[in-house]
């Protein structure tokens, strides 16, 4: 471990406590700096409350804090995280989650005793991150000007605006990068074990690594036979976190992002970096939330190779190719622009700032996630007609899990029993499942069992029920997502949402005629929604836990008039009831369009395309522009032949063509589905020549440019700078793998080729 007296940061520590008394203050300082242990200490007998965007960190970071001066944990030192808190009245420092912090500001604004807030690792841009910033900007500025902000991160970025900067460097170790890309893409967990096998036999000090979840850290520590090692993550039990965080006999520590920052693992001088995280997803049009693996950005594998220099010269082994390496992300997105925002939503309601009218969020809020939300609160009562945080929404707030798992809870208490609602909630609310089935996770795995006894006391007046664990997960997950009600349809299950799901092949829950889904996601590729996590149910829960979505109407066709009832999209019964008038049969259309959607056809893509680019006369083709064309029986292609603009039509082809000839000479079909403007998925090889990127209706081509095995290489929109400066890096990694291709030094002067060379 660095002497403390030698670590960066003390170099700048009575500049930082006297800027904080000035003003909002950016700490920048890069991982080992010292910035999240040795500044609190700096601010002498103030209260300072230090924000940790996981619990695993602020637990470290308390007892690093205490080891230093010579304490035990919750003396003049403490951490509180949600079930665990160790804090007495000596306590001047308390180092608390982001969430926490954000809890404790909706129930006390004013932050009474204390007198410095700083909040570590903000370029990590968490939901809770942001909130709390733009809570404190206005706290201090409307009521406590004296309050300290201090804002510490390891790159610059969206902090505190207007805040002072103090910039720390970090003369870290040496850290040599040994490039080990798999044989084969893509990446496997398997070669992520390979590659720490041999930094094993090459190195002599222990060894961290990154993967994105949990279920990758047990596939790596499955294939390192006779190598010990140690899982680290944020849902271990505080004493295996505390196992992994303690110095010993030399180990490989398999670790999530947690380890990225704010920790220091001891004995670590090896880093072995999968290049791969978890981010959340939503698909909005669906309401199917998800954490998908994807590329780590830059930023983040710099901070994961550090790990390796904090306390001498290390060796970082890469799971990609330099080549690779050079197209990364500069920055992760930050986690209000990708994830589902009911919980954010609802703070900001709760804040008195719907939307989050009037704050100072470091970024706007995507407004159509903004509105989904919105639609999710007001369905829970949580939100009034203006947006406003209700009493009930309140309560919701108050029980820290997601608004959707904490009305359930409420909700289900008095119908299942308050213990048993608990603990389904608290299996529901893992990010990671053994078992699709809930009432197998909940037998078979206590992981949830703390969740569920925090849960259990936010219960106001709790009382037992005997019920079965099928069916009291069943009620626990129908009413957390009505919406994901579904009935089963052929070899699938139709939500009432919508959407249709699919169970994996082995699935314990196989051949149930009704499933309450409380996880699902949809793969790439995939047309279907997966299902994740789901209890058994019957038609009856079925009515009782959607009773909002049930509805009975009469619909119209050529042949009749019939009754039809429904639970969302799940038609529960149908009965002819007589002959339908003209004026009905029309309704009946025009509700069914507008209930079942306008498919999207190539040609209504190039329309909204020219719509988006050019406006005025090409036409407006959402679904309402189409339906009132369609309410007569015309089919969508001739709904738009009839909305086409004459004489401008004659320029379709001309401005939004099918396909584009290249200059190979293939006529390579143009993709207009993305709202951001038309796609070209074209082999580079085929490209050859051309020096600028088409472009139609003044928008510029995206060009997906692919391998000769049809894989993705680049995406640009700039082929200009790509022959400059990405096409040589490619080159350089392709050749060898397809080398009957052609892959000129200068492609803009070779010749465009769809074919290979003839083998020799």
């Amino acid at each position: 471990m660095a002497c403390v007296e030698s670590l960066p940061v003390t170099r700048v520590l009575d500049q930082v406590v006297n800027q904080v008394r000035r003003g909002p203050t950016i700490l920048v300082a890069p991982p080992g700096t010292g910035k999240t242990t040795l500044v609190p200490l700096a601010f002498g007998s103030e209260r300072v409350l230090v924000a940790e965007p996981r619990r695993i960190a602020a637990r470290a970071a308390a007892q690093r804090m205490a080891q230093l001066r010579g304490e035990r944990v919750g003396q003049s030192v403490g951490y509180s995280v949600r079930g665990d808190r160790r804090v007495s009245r000596d306590t001047r420092i308390e180092v608390v989650t982001t969430g926490l912090l954000v809890q404790r500001l909706l129930a006390d604004p004013e932050l009474a005793g204390t007198d410095v807030v700083m909040l570590d690792e903000c370029h990590e841009r968490h939901l809770d991150t942001d909130l709390a910033t733009a809570f404190l900007l206005e706290v201090r500025d409307a009521i406590r000007p004296d309050l300290g902000l201090l804002a510490a991160t390891a790159t610059p970025g969206k902090s505190l605006p207007g805040a002072g900067v103090i910039d720390v460097e970090s003369p870290l170790f040496p850290i040599e990068t040994v490039w080990v890309p798999p044989k084969r893409p893509p990446l496997t967990m398997e070669h992520v074990a390979e590659v720490v096998r041999r930094a094993w036999r090459e190195t002599g000090h222990d060894i961290l690594v990154f993967v994105p979840g949990v279920a990758e850290i047990e596939r790596v520590r499955r294939n390192l036979p006779g190598i010990p090692s140690l899982p680290l993550h944020g849902r271990l039990p505080a004493a295996e976190q505390d196992r992994a965080l303690r110095p010993g006999a030399r180990r490989v520590i398999v670790a999530t992002a947690v380890a990225e920052s704010s920790l220091t693992v001891p004995g670590v001088r090896v880093v072995v970096d999968s290049g791969l995280a978890r981010v959340p997803r939503i698909d909005l049009a669906r309401g199917l939330g998800s954490l998908q693996t994807v590329r780590a950005a830059k930023a983040s594998t710099v901070q994961r190779a550090g790990r390796a220099a904090r306390e001498g010269a290390g060796v970082v082994y890469k799971c990609w190719s330099e080549a690779d390496d050079e197209r990364l992300p500069a920055h992760p997105e930050p986690e209000v622009r990708t994830a589902e925002l009911t919980g954010f939503a609802l703070a900001l309601a709760c804040w008195g700032s719907p939307g989050g009218r009037g704050l100072a969020l470091p970024d706007e809020p995507p407004a159509a996630a903004m509105a989904v939300a919105a639609q999710t609160l007001t369905a829970l009562g949580a939100v009034d007609a203006d947006g406003r945080a209700t009493e009930r929404g309140r309560r919701i707030a108050r029980v820290g899990a997601h608004p959707r798992l904490a009305r359930a809870l409420l909700d289900g208490a008095p119908i299942v029993g308050a213990r048993n609602a608990a603990e389904v909630v608290a299996v529901l609310a893992e990010d990671s499942y053994p078992s699709d089935d809930v009432a197998a996770v909940r037998r078979t795995t206590d992981r949830w069992r703390p969740e569920a006894s925090l849960l259990y006391r936010m219960i106001e007046n709790p009382v037992e029920r005997t019920t079965s664990a099928d069916r009291a997960a069943g009620i626990i997950a129908g009413l957390a997502y009505p919406e994901r009600i579904a009935r089963r349809r052929r070899d699938a299950y139709l939500m009432a949402g919508g959407t249709e799901a699919e169970l994996a092949p082995g699935s314990p829950l196989q051949g149930h005629p009704w499933l309450a889904i409380a996880a699902a996601d949809r793969p790439a590729g995939r047309v279907n929604a997966r299902v994740r996590l789901a209890a058994a149910i019957d038609e009856d829960i079925a009515r009782e836990v959607a009773a909002a979505l049930l509805s009975t109407v009469d619909e119209a066709s050529a042949t009749g008039v019939k009754r039809v009832e429904r639970l969302g999209a799940i038609v529960l019964s149908e009965r002819a009831i007589g002959a339908a008038p003209a004026e009905l049969a029309a309704a009946a259309r025009r509700e069914r369009l507008r209930r079942d959607g306008v498919p999207w056809t190539p040609l209504r893509h190039r329309l909204a395309f020219l719509h988006r680019a050019a406006g005025a006369p090409w036409p407006d083709v959402r679904d309402e522009a189409l339906i009132e064309s369609m309410v007569d029986g015309a089919d969508v292609h001739t709904a738009l032949q009839a909305l086409l603009p004459w004489p401008a039509a004659k320029d379709l082809d001309r401005l939004a063509p099918e396909r584009l000839t290249v200059p190979s000479g293939s006529a390579v079909r143009l993709d207009y589905s993305d709202p951001a403007g038309p796609v070209l998925a074209v082999k580079v090889q085929e490209m050859f020549g051309l020096l600028e990127t088409p472009s139609f209706a003044g928008q510029p081509v995206l060009l997906h440019l692919l391998s000769p095995a049809g894989r993705p290489v680049a995406v640009t929109r700039d082929l200009t700078s790509f022959w400059r400066t990405g096409y040589p890096q490619v080159r350089a990694e392709l050749r060898g793998r397809y080398p009957r291709h052609p892959w000129p030094e200068d492609p803009t002067t070779a010749p465009p080729t769809r074919r290979a060379n003839p083998r020799r």
